[in-house]
């Protein structure tokens, strides 16, 4: 009799700004979620409120985005305040984990920073969410976050503003993390069609949507469940 080998199955996690977006995510077979708020400005921490009815809502993991502004990826004593003090909601709200992230002014990862936002997430896993992508040296700053057992994701576009024109970085970064606790969250700019053939080319165990299953690929529309069910198809194929 053949031995056959069980695939590893692609972990599909969707952006969600809102209840019906979490359910509807969850509907069409996604694994986790990532909550923000203002996703026109590349996601902002969402309220309490928001945290603890989605997490009441669905049954999947929801990993919460802690981004006090979008001026930049380099933060002030007053940011990381405010930011600490999110993690720690988060928590207590229920996330399954947050995602977060912060450069130095020469953009390197800030590692006093995670160091900081880890202690305040206090056993909590953290996404170092596209900060990376504004990191200088790309292989250099995922080197660095290997260090951290507490960052189990790094959410990247390869550098690039799609991830589909990444697809050799992606697949780099892919290698350089395997064998790791740390996985390639490869995401931003991913489409329904081409997700099977991206996976396929760069070995990414992990994928981020967020307009790709909106409706109408709209970044500010609600989240399509036909669409998210019809990723989960794909990648489960």
């Amino acid at each position: 009799m053949p031995i056959t080998h069980q695939r590893e199955r692609v972990v599909l996690e969707v952006i969600a700004t809102t209840v019906a977006d979490a359910q509807a995510a969850a509907r069409g077979g996604a694994d986790r979620l990532e909550l923000v708020t203002a996703m026109g400005e590349g996601g902002l921490t969402p309220s309490i409120g928001m945290i603890e009815a989605v997490v009441e809502a669905v049954t999947i993991p929801v990993n919460v985005i802690v981004r006090p502004h979008s001026r930049s990826f380099i933060y002030d004593s007053n940011d990381y305040s405010v930011m600490l003090l999110d993690v720690r909601a988060a928590k207590r709200a229920g996330a399954n984990a947050v995602v977060i992230g912060m450069l130095t002014p020469s953009h390197e990862v800030d590692r006093d920073g995670l160091q900081r936002a880890i202690d305040a997430a206090d056993g909590m896993p953290l996404t170092f969410h596209r900060a990376f992508d504004e990191a200088r040296d790309l292989p250099e700053a995922l080197d660095v976050l290997l260090g951290f057992e507490a960052v189990t994701n790094v959410l990247t576009s390869g550098g690039k503003p799609s991830v589909l024109d990444a697809q050799a970085q992606i697949e780099t970064l892919v290698q350089r993390a395997a064998h790791t606790h740390c996985t390639v969250l490869a995401g931003a700019g991913l489409t329904v069609d081409r997700v099977a053939d991206f996976v396929s080319a760069t070995r990414v165990r992990a994928v981020h949507f967020g307009s790709g299953v909106r409706v109408d690929g709209k970044g500010l529309a609600p989240v399509d469940e036909n669409k998210v069910r019809r990723v989960r198809t794909l990648l489960d194929a």
